[in-house]
């Protein structure tokens, strides 16, 4: 009997649990039916669901991200969708989620005079990814919530929530200042979704590979909980970002060249200084700096003159560094015999209104020694000897008046004189020794780079690859090639004399033992109002190679220094200190042995000098008696 009630029970037990999970069922199967009884939801629904592309990153030799995008979400509802009796809810949860404050967020509802809005309210766009996901999952419990209603009564079953969807593309700059103005910077586009623009520098001169190729879509019938069906009427566009920019140039021996620059623009109190350190045989750039520099992410009017990359767009007549170039096109043409002397003398009048004068008094000098002690006579004397023609075509040939073919966004051409004009024994001997031309700092690297490069001047490049989401990498296309500048012949009599320049002439502060180290200085004044006054400009161009076949263009260059002047002094010695990081970074290897013979040398050099001195004192005083 006792058994038969304990059967009867569990059964009855078993029995409401059925019926309960039927009642269950009944009511999801009503409130489905419910879902799709309007004539709307009995139609198959169309959904379209994109996902923004973004652009690419901008990524430096040794895999440091310099610049990246991130989406950004806006968060809006329409004021009018949420109940009133919850609105305080809404907020708190949206605070809780935001982190932005309860009353931030409901100052958002009011417009300027102090009135409740009843249409669509931005409550921020400047939500990240993660945050963007955590407040779409608190739209969806606010919908549990019931703190949404409809806003037409008549389909009750459309209720608004809070909706995120993109905004902008946010461009970062995590290593702020570091290569610029070489990076460039970016501005954002007005509209629905803003995106970025190049403005300057790389970011300008990539602007169509960088950009954003494809938004991904989805597009097609979807079921009732708007999730889209994969059939064969679906469209699906994949997502294609902007293709990513791989430099030559290494952050780590970036950073320290900026750090040589930063102390020499203290120390000569210059508006600008700037340097290069290119591969001689194929153009890489290793090092592109200036002492002016700027964060793209916060630019401030005090950066304004920052923001142009003067290493292309600022042009200057460059003075004597142009002496090789000029000796040079004179061998080529075979109008220098090296072995034989050129008068000289300290000054020499060209016409009534001209007078050509050197720094110091030599009475002759071999090609060597003119380019050695940087005889503004002797380049002229040589200069003359070529016809105008012969001056503008060699010059060309170097690429002067000619844009280097860098990467970079913007770059102004420079002045050259006709080839006629050449014929004046002014305007020849002015060009000759730098003047009456205007160039820029990368054409010059360019062209330097022949005297290491048995005579071809390679194309300066920034950018190394680029590559795609897959990793595929492609090389980008120089517009400007590489120059025959001067025979093979030639290249290597100018570099034996711009080796000598820094030995024994006016380089002597760029040596550095173990290393062979040539180049020319250039102080040069600049001209105002069309008068030469008291300012200078102060560069240094010249090479470096080791025993293990590394070969290497440097420049420095220095606008308007105050403090002290004199390239031999400033850029000569900057250029020296940027060798250095080139070994500490192990681009360069020491030839002990080399080092020893370069000591050796110097010694014997001061031995002679003085011992020269010494002689000097003593025909004085045996001129005058003195004993």
């Amino acid at each position: 009997m006792q058994k038969n009630k304990m059967i009867r029970y569990r059964s009855a037990i078993l029995l409401g649990l059925f019926i309960g999970i039927f009642i269950l069922f009944f009511i999801f199967l009503v409130n489905f039916a419910q879902k799709l009884r309007t004539n709307d939801t009995l139609k198959p629904k169309i959904v379209k669901i994109e996902n923004k592309a973004i652009r690419g990153k901008i990524i430096s030799g040794d895999n440091f991200v310099l610049a990246h995008s991130i989406k950004l979400f806006r968060a809006e509802v329409n004021a009018r969708s949420i109940d009133p009796k919850k609105k305080k809810l809404f907020i708190n949860l949206f605070s809780i989620y935001s982190k932005i404050s309860k009353e931030e967020i409901a100052a958002k509802f009011l417009d300027k005079s102090g009135k409740l809005l009843k249409g669509h309210v931005v409550l921020t766009d400047n939500l990240d990814y993660r945050l963007a996901s955590d407040l779409k999952s608190l739209a969806h419990k606010m919908h549990k919530l019931k703190i949404f209603r409809p806003l037409n009564p008549a389909k009750p079953h459309i209720v608004y929530g809070l909706d995120i969807v993109p905004s902008s593309e946010e461009r970062y700059f995590p290593h702020k200042n570091i290569l610029t103005p070489v990076i460039g910077y970016v501005r954002e586009t007005e509209g629905n979704y803003r995106v970025n623009k190049g403005i300057k520098g790389l970011e300008k001169a990539y602007a169509s590979e960088l950009m954003a190729e494809r938004d991904a879509l989805i597009q097609g019938k979807s079921d009732a909980f708007s999730t889209p069906l994969r059939t064969g009427e679906t469209r699906e566009i994949k997502r294609v970002d902007g293709f990513n920019l791989h430099l030559n140039v290494e952050i780590s021996f970036q950073k320290k060249v900026e750090e040589v620059l930063d102390d020499m623009k203290s120390q000569t109190a210059a508006d600008e200084v700037m340097a290069a350190v290119m591969n001689s045989q194929t153009g890489e750039l290793l090092a592109l700096a200036s002492s002016e520099r700027f964060d793209p992410g916060h630019i401030y009017q005090k950066d304004v003159k920052a923001l142009n990359p003067n290493f292309t767009e600022y042009l200057y007549e460059p003075g004597s560094v142009i002496k090789p170039l000029t000796m040079a096109i004179a061998l080529d043409n075979n109008k220098v015999d090296l072995s034989k002397q050129i008068r000289l003398g300290g000054k020499y009048k060209v016409s009534e209104s001209y007078t050509i004068s050197d720094d110091d008094f030599f009475k002759a000098l071999t090609p060597k020694g003119i380019i050695m002690y940087s005889s503004n006579i002797g380049i002229s004397k040589i200069a003359w000897r070529l016809s105008g023609q012969e001056l503008y075509n060699g010059w060309k040939g170097f690429g002067l008046a000619t844009r280097s073919g860098i990467d970079l966004s913007k770059e102004l051409s420079g002045e050259l004189k006709s080839a006629h004009r050449f014929n004046s024994k002014v305007y020849a001997a002015n060009t000759a020794y730098g003047y009456s031309l205007m160039t820029n700092f990368m054409q010059l690297i360019k062209a330097y780079s022949a005297f290491n490069n048995d005579g071809i001047a390679v194309t300066p490049k920034i950018v190394k690859y680029l590559s795609d989401a897959k990793g595929n990498k492609y090389v980008p296309h120089n517009e400007v090639g590489s120059l025959e500048a001067c025979s093979v012949k030639t290249a290597r009599s100018i570099k034996d004399m711009l080796q000598a320049t820094v030995n024994r002439g006016t380089g002597t502060a760029a040596q550095y033992d173990g290393l062979e180290v040539g180049g020319k200085t250039g102080t040069a004044h600049i001209s105002e109002g069309g008068k030469y006054v008291e300012k200078y400009h102060s560069s240094f161009f010249g090479f470096v190679n080791d025993k293990v076949g590394h070969k290497y263009t440097i420049g420095v260059f220095a606008i308007q220094p105050k403090k002290v002047y004199f390239a031999s002094q400033t850029a000569a010695p900057t250029f020296q200190k940027i060798v250095a990081k080139m070994v500490e970074q192990d681009y360069l290897v020491v030839d002990e042995a080399l080092a020893k013979r370069h000591l050796a040398q110097r010694e014997a050099i001061r031995a002679k000098k003085h011992a020269a001195y010494v002689r000097k004192i003593q025909a004085y005083n045996k001129k005058h008696g003195i004993k």
